[in-house]
């Protein structure tokens, strides 16, 4: 009895030595499998979306600034031991296309053109490309219009059916049929905002701030499924709300859900947001009132309700600031907010409850930060810094959340948003 259980004694403590060994060398595993990924060639692919039009000494309006110092979507390779990204091609575009989104298969890339006009009509463009599964190139399948001017924002439906958009200066939205091919058909369905601006001063903003950027005229900012698919949500940062849609994923038609909106405080202009992982819970992200308000989502109903709002800026912070990006980690623990002229990224760990609790901040070691992305492995975070004219990449701590620069610095112009197709896996 005394042998065997020694013997017992021995193989548990054996064990519990291979445990702790194997959870020390996890990060080496995981670097040896992602190199291991790309030994068949197949490279990891970043799209970069710019602002960009060589032509824009002839267009009648412009949509941003500074424009025109992209040359369209810029392609790169990206070491997935590094997170170096190197130049792999540009797909030549004129018409900023500035928003990109990917298919589930990463077989086909569409862009949001945030063009003013097309000819002599006030509308913008999205475009469909086809995504060579060898090299990452793009091959251009066809344009059409966006149902608004300055569309700002493409994200494709759950079921891989439509594509949805939002047009910044069009007020509108809009829902596109992808068909099987990968090209896009005109608009099924294009709804417009209606309803009082909200006030020049956001209710929220920073002490001494002056940020104004959008309470002019109606502008829908963003479009997104929820994760169902049953509904589509998109805010209207001029009109301070959010704004659920009911879809028929039949003929991707729109009906106003019950209600068919909620408030934010005057002034604070919602831009983006992102779902939890977990599906009920919902983060907003607001242009001038610099706060991210989490909301409880009920998935059956479509129904948003309001229970934390906190400041995406460091205690103390006086001055302007417009907030731009938000993101959820993949893991559900951490928050990601971006803030334009304070030229940093918010952390902020997320509680049991879904509550955020502000952990910091890390610069984006560049002007004015658009939009940020994680690579698939969550393991680098790249942030498109749009009037530095570059893309910065950080390391990123999955156990604490931080960022650190890793001293990668991509010259790109004007650059938007980054998204990723990784050619290793099957389609």
């Amino acid at each position: 009895m005394l042998t065997a259980m020694m013997q017992l004694e021995c193989s548990r403590r054996s064990f519990l030595r291979s445990s702790a060994a194997l959870a020390g060398a996890y990060p080496l595993v995981a670097g040896w499998l992602s190199a291991r990924a790309g030994e068949s060639g197949a490279p990891l692919v970043a799209y970069v979306g710019t602002f960009s039009s060589p032509l824009r000494d002839m267009l009648p309006t412009q949509v941003d600034l500074p424009p025109g110092n992209g040359r369209g979507i810029h392609i790169f390779h990206v070491d997935r031991a590094s997170g170096a990204m190197k130049p792999a091609g540009i797909q030549e575009m004129g018409t900023s296309p500035s928003c990109l989104a990917v298919n589930s298969a990463g077989t086909r890339l569409y862009s949001a053109n945030e063009t003013d006009r097309v000819g002599e009509t006030k509308e913008g463009t999205v475009s469909s490309f086809m995504v060579d599964r060898a090299t990452g190139s793009l091959t251009l399948l066809n344009t059409v219009r966006a149902g608004g001017a300055g569309p700002t924002y493409v994200s494709i439906h759950p079921d891989g059916r439509f594509l949805l958009v939002a047009n910044y200066f069009g007020g509108s939205i809009a829902v596109l049929p992808i068909q099987d091919d990968g090209r896009l058909g005109d608009a099924v369905d294009i709804k417009k905002d209606a309803g009082k601006l909200g006030p020049t001063r956001a209710t929220h903003a920073p002490a001494n701030s002056f940020a104004f950027s959008g309470h002019d005229r109606t502008h829908a900012h963003m479009i997104q499924a929820d994760p169902s698919g049953r509904f589509v949500v998109h805010v209207d940062l001029a009109l301070d709300q959010i704004y659920v849609w009911k879809f028929d994923s039949q003929t991707g038609k729109l009906s106003p859900n019950e209600p068919a909106s909620v408030s934010l405080p005057p002034g604070d202009g919602p831009r983006h947001f992102h779902f939890h992982p977990n599906g009920r819970w919902f983060y907003s992200i607001q242009e001038e009132g610099s706060t991210i308000v989490l909301f409880d989502y009920e998935a059956a109903s479509g129904s948003l309700t309001a229970r934390q709002t906190i400041s995406t800026l460091p205690p103390g912070f006086d001055g302007s600031n417009f907030c731009s990006e938000i993101l959820v980690s993949s893991d559900g623990k951490f928050v990601y907010a971006g803030n334009r002229l304070h030229d940093s990224i918010g952390i902020f760990s997320i509680a049991q409850d879904g509550s955020l609790v502000y952990i910091g901040e890390e610069w984006t070691r560049g002007n004015y930060p658009r939009s940020f992305n994680f690579d698939p492995t969550g393991n680098y975070l790249y942030c498109c810094n749009q009037r530095g004219d570059n893309v910065a990449v950080f390391n990123v701590d999955r156990a604490a959340g931080t960022l650190k620069f890793t001293g990668q610095y991509v010259p790109v112009g004007n650059p938007s948003m980054v998204v990723f197709v990784d050619l290793a896996k099957s389609n």
